[in-house]
């Protein structure tokens, strides 16, 4: 369980306009709890980033999320990690445009879990235990630098920044 964010975390309402009703205090703000169980949970995600034109590129993908960070693979001739290699930016998104979670952040390669003993072999058990499949590598780790979330806009839209 992950019930509280990393200590660099930020929880606050969203920034938008005014005709979109967010409250402006803090009361009804979601726990962390609330984003790590639906990015454990979602079988399949959306995950966003840009091609080397600058225009944009999303696909549905796998991945698990472990230690507060969504890992996801996929071959090398994919798009998206083609996309990865030349801009990093991504998000992740759930399936459910009610209860959501979108991740922005930056993907960082991970191919043997160097400087992380065992990272690979514990992604690859997240992922027999919520696919029933060993991915191998590569893996990226999208570590999360802003996350917005509700399940019931806008009261309860609530958005995280990382510093």
């Amino acid at each position: 369980m992950e019930p509280e964010p990393p200590t660099n975390a930020t929880r606050e309402r969203p920034h938008t306009e005014s005709s979109y009703g967010i409250p402006e205090d803090e009361d009804g703000l979601l726990p962390w709890e609330f984003v790590a169980t639906r990015l454990r949970e979602h079988r399949t995600v959306w995950l966003s980033t840009t091609r080397p034109d600058g225009t944009p590129h999303a696909r549905p993908v796998w991945g698990v999320f472990v230690d507060g960070t969504f890992y996801c693979g996929g071959g090398e001739r994919t798009w998206w990690v083609r996309n990865l290699a030349t801009n990093p930016a991504a998000v992740v998104h759930g399936e459910s445009g009610d209860e959501v979670v979108i991740v922005e952040g930056t993907a960082n390669r991970i191919d043997d879990g160097t400087g992380n003993p065992g990272l690979v072999d514990r992604l690859n058990a997240a992922y027999r235990e919520k696919y029933g499949i060993e991915h191998g590598t590569p893996f990226f780790a999208i570590r999360p630098e802003r996350v917005l979330a509700w399940h019931d806009y806008p009261d309860d839209a609530t958005r995280w920044t990382f510093a």
